[in-house]
């Protein structure tokens, strides 16, 4: 059978995925269904994978899912935690104090809050505690996780301190003759931070202006008027929140290495960020809020209706440094026990680490790590949160009873996504490359020398897929690097082709399934994803295609960053003249 024939068969889970999510608006839960029976099918019958194989993926996607899942559990028990106790009120007190403006608010929470918690934990933690922050005071469901999965690309390749880039890209290139002989007289050791550095610079310039998409889409798809100049008012704060994180992002990738530049650049940008916004520096002269909520678009809120929570006849007034104490916990505790070294071994050792070996003889491995997951810390700031608040017991456990309630109805997409993923990552059999290294190959036979400009796709498509950076990286660095040998780059050249990986493997991850339907559901928000993936589509596309143009300057120099220029221009120019006039909001009837 010819390789154009694999190569559209491995396409096929992709394609399923695509049209039933995206393109008919089916529920997350029939669009992996049917993806995963089709993964199956052509892993066992065209790929020739073993039965057992096929099932010990299964069963690793499912612990997988299980993981993600108690995750969702904690982002929402630590939601409901602060609405039950009122402590909500402060927190929107302090928002409006530093400025009412959601373009702002969405920029401080989710670009600069969202980063800093990037950069601790990873693996879709910002979604799971910026998006529920976002809807408690008063974004609708659906832009709470929008924004929050759009800025999950800049600093995704150094999130869980720097996990993409240390266990990623240095799995994916460990262990190769070509990459030792290539790479010398340096080790892989010291390759690594060369190539995290390169990593920073291709994310600084390509993400600078990632605020600035990210309120524009937010007024256009959330906003009365429905326009992307609306929220590109706002341009001269998005600019300089932008640059309040890329540049420390950037010194810290080259003075300190892979492990802190997301969490380290989060920091400081929301240390320069919040005071400005108090001065009002760069503020823009109007101010936008969502509409009336009578008048909110079909789709917009989800199952959670945390303002309900403030209700209630407790009045009692809490002061704003002790309301934000849930949150500062859970950012202190990813912090410590993902940097203090001893700690960490302990949480990911053999005492605290579930482990199931050769799942069915297969060789397939599966662990869960409980007492390391974003979810404990999240559940531990929770029941701090009791005491703090002092919360009565029968407002503790309706948000137990809504957390619970909402990660169950989050389960049937997850459970069905992760397994899919797994069998078609692990589709490989004797003398078969694995599907997703088949559709890289077809890619890369096809564009020959301009491979680098497609490098980043290849990088989206393994986040896509497997739903993480690190993963992306593991699986396709050695590929990349071996690409870029094939075509006759030379050392730096080859090195800016894995920089490219690790770029458009975090850019993914704005459109990763799991990502997607996990963040929902901290939300409330399920059945919508389709909807939402086609919104992060556009600002994917920019992504991974600005960082191909960057790719090739670096390479080729010359004509090539005019090229990058025009695009983000033309990206920013077409954006500022969309605007939907089919559809407006509905207004509200005159008496």
């Amino acid at each position: 059978m010819s390789q154009g024939v694999y190569f559209i068969a491995a396409a096929l889970p992709v394609a399923v995925v695509f049209v039933l999510l995206v393109v008919m608006r089916r529920s997350a839960k029939l669009a992996m269904l049917a993806a995963y029976l089709v993964t199956v099918g052509l892993a066992l019958v065209l790929w020739g994978a073993p039965l057992a194989r096929v099932a010990g993926a299964t069963v690793n996607g499912l612990v997988t899912a299980v993981t993600l899942l108690y995750i969702v559990f904690g982002a929402i028990l630590l939601l409901y935690t602060v609405q039950e106790s009122g402590a909500i009120r402060a927190i929107r007190r302090g928002f409006t104090d530093i400025s009412p403006d959601r373009r702002i608010q969405a920029i401080i929470i989710a670009w600069m809050f969202g980063s800093m918690i990037e950069g601790a934990s990873g693996f879709g933690t910002p979604a799971a505690v910026a998006a529920p922050l976002l809807l408690a005071i008063g974004f609708p469901a659906m832009a709470a996780v929008m924004v929050t999965l759009i800025i999950q690309s800049t600093p995704v390749s150094f999130g869980a301190v720097g996990t993409p880039m240390l266990v990623g890209v240095n799995t994916g290139l460990s262990n190769s003759a070509e990459v030792e002989a290539a790479i010398a007289p340096m080790t892989l050791a010291e390759y690594i931070p060369v190539v995290g550095a390169q990593v920073a610079l291709v994310h600084a310039l390509v993400g600078v202006l990632i605020p600035l998409l990210m309120v524009g889409m937010l007024t256009r798809f959330f906003g009365q008027s429905r326009s992307f100049a609306e929220g590109f008012r706002a341009w001269k704060f998005a600019i300089f929140a932008g640059l309040a994180f890329t540049l420390p992002y950037l010194l810290v990738a080259r003075v300190l290495g892979p492990e802190f530049p997301s969490l380290l650049g989060g920091l400081i940008g929301l240390m320069i960020v919040v005071p400005a916004a108090r001065a009002g520096w760069f503020l823009p002269s109007d101010r936008f809020d969502f509409p009336p909520r009578a008048q909110w678009g079909e789709g917009w809120q989800g199952n959670l209706e945390p303002d309900q929570a403030e209700l209630g006849p407790d009045d009692r007034r809490i002061g704003l440094i002790t309301a934000w104490m849930p949150y500062v916990i859970v950012a202190g505790l990813l912090v410590l026990t993902r940097t203090i070294a001893p700690l960490k071994a302990w949480l990911t050792g053999p005492d605290t680490t579930l482990a199931l070996t050769d799942l069915f003889g297969s060789g397939i491995n599966a662990s869960a790590q409980f007492a390391y997951s974003p979810g404990t810390i999240m559940i531990i700031a929770s029941l701090i949160s009791v005491a703090l608040f002092r919360m009565k017991g029968a407002a503790y456990a309706r948000a137990w009873s809504i957390s619970g309630r909402t990660m169950l109805a989050a389960a049937p997409a997850l459970l069905l996504a992760v397994p899919m993923v797994q069998v078609f990552i692990n589709s490989g059999s004797e003398g078969m490359l694995s599907m997703p290294i088949t559709l890289a190959e077809g890619m890369a036979a096809a564009t020959g020398a301009t491979w680098p400009l497609f490098a980043p796709i290849v990088g989206a498509l393994g986040a896509f897929i497997a739903g993480s950076n690190t993963v992306s990286n593991m699986m396709f660095a050695l590929f990349q690097f071996s690409t870029a040998q094939g075509i006759g780059l030379d050392l730096a050249g080859i090195t800016v082709v894995v920089v490219l990986q690790a770029v458009g493997g975090a850019a993914g991850n704005m459109i990763c399934v799991h990502n997607v339907v996990a963040a929902s559901a901290v939300v409330g928000l399920t059945d919508r994803e389709g909807d939402l993936i086609r919104k992060t589509l556009i600002t994917m596309a920019y992504y991974v295609v600005q960082a191909g143009l960057i790719g090739m300057a670096l390479i080729g120099g010359g004509l090539w960053w005019l090229a990058a220029l025009v695009w983000a221009v033309v990206i920013v120019a077409a954006m500022r003249a969309n605007r939907d006039r089919s559809t407006p909001l509905a207004q509200p009837r005159r008496t």
